[in-house]
């Protein structure tokens, strides 16, 4: 039986595949939005447009009308609706081809010991202080940023260029220390910038008891390439965070393995 008789297009590997790419889109869409303000604002979008498919224009010209106009500017306004959303996505495609990571595949097979000792050395300040932190629990939040976006960051920070030190990230979190309130910015190496005012989750459906620090930290993940640590001032207990999704309680051991993987 051929499916071209009867209007249908011919399925070849073409087919399966392009059902396959756009099922990924969808499937990765909807990651990026469940649970976010962005979903309900979908639903909203999807009621209007079933309104406009169902509104009889000759019989009702002034609605029909509205719908028309709306439908007129409907890309920009998915585009000013979805900028965090879309920019995310772009954000998770360009992270999964980028040349980081392919250079990372190349350090596994070829020189792993020696990049696992390089990041020992390099996170060992950062898991020292958050250990005394933890001790005193004193509240903090460390973002780890992959790539230092200076327009994103700098506009809200204070910028410090400083060798990471155990010592320098306990001093930051001091509650008498000027820079204590607010985020330190790790990349490149170094202690970029300290102080930092974050946007906070549009996430709906996390704990009541998640503070600004804790909400900062898992949307810095969702706008940006980055893994932030989370350390409660009330309770002490240290969190990780990355792309918006949050690990509570986590181990010195498991951040360590964490950090090794991620940073």
């Amino acid at each position: 039986m051929n499916l071209s008789s009867f209007g249908l297009p011919k399925f070849t590997i073409f087919s399966a595949l392009d059902i396959i790419l756009v099922a990924i889109i969808i499937y990765q869409l909807y990651n990026l939005i469940r649970g976010t303000i962005a979903a309900n604002i979908f639903i909203g979008l999807a009621i209007i447009w079933l309104l406009y498919s169902i509104t009889p224009a000759k019989k009702m010209p002034l609605l029909a009308g509205i719908f028309d106009n709306i439908k007129n500017v409907g890309i920009i306004a998915i585009i000013v609706l979805f900028q965090q959303e879309i920019r995310r996505f772009l954000l998770l495609v360009g992270k999964n081809a980028s040349l980081q990571r392919n250079k990372a595949w190349w350090q596994y097979f070829f020189g792993k010991a020696d990049s696992e000792r390089n990041n020992l050395a390099r996170i060992k300040p950062v898991i020292d202080a958050c250990k005394s932190l933890k001790e005193t629990r004193t509240g903090a939040l460390i973002v780890f940023a992959k790539f230092y976006d200076e327009q994103f960051y700098q506009n809200s920070c204070e910028v410090m260029e400083a060798k990471i030190s155990k010592r320098l990230i306990e001093s930051i979190f001091q509650k008498t220390s000027p820079l204590h309130d607010g985020a330190v910015v790790i990349a490149d190496n170094k202690i970029k910038s300290a102080s930092c005012i974050l946007p906070l989750t549009d996430n709906t459906d996390l704990p009541a008891q998640f503070g600004l620090r804790h909400r900062a930290g898992i949307g810095v993940t969702e706008a940006n390439d980055a893994t932030a640590i989370i350390i409660s001032e009330e309770t002490g207990q240290l969190a990780y965070a990355k792309q918006g999704r949050v690990r509570m309680n986590i181990s010195f051991d498991d951040l360590e393995k964490a950090l090794n993987r991620d940073f």
